[in-house]
């Protein structure tokens, strides 16, 4: 039986993301507070990123990306 492997989550930090979108840093947060782009996810007491599959796919459509809930 043959197991799917799939690579774990990677999570992108706000420098990168922000070098991939072109967008300022406070348009990222006035657009996630909008709900048009992905929130960022906590990873530790002083840190956190964004899921790279949730960027990847803002950055197909990013006129049209909602959050879904």
């Amino acid at each position: 039986m043959a197991m799917a492997s799939h690579a774990p989550e990677r999570f992108l930090r706000l420098n990168t993301v922000l070098d991939r979108t072109g967008l300022s840093r406070a348009t990222l947060y006035r657009k996630i507070q909008a709900g048009t782009f992905p929130r960022q996810v906590k990873l530790a007491e002083r840190c956190c990123g964004w899921r790279k599959s949730a960027i990847e796919e803002w950055l197909r459509n990013p006129m049209f990306y909602e959050v879904s809930d």
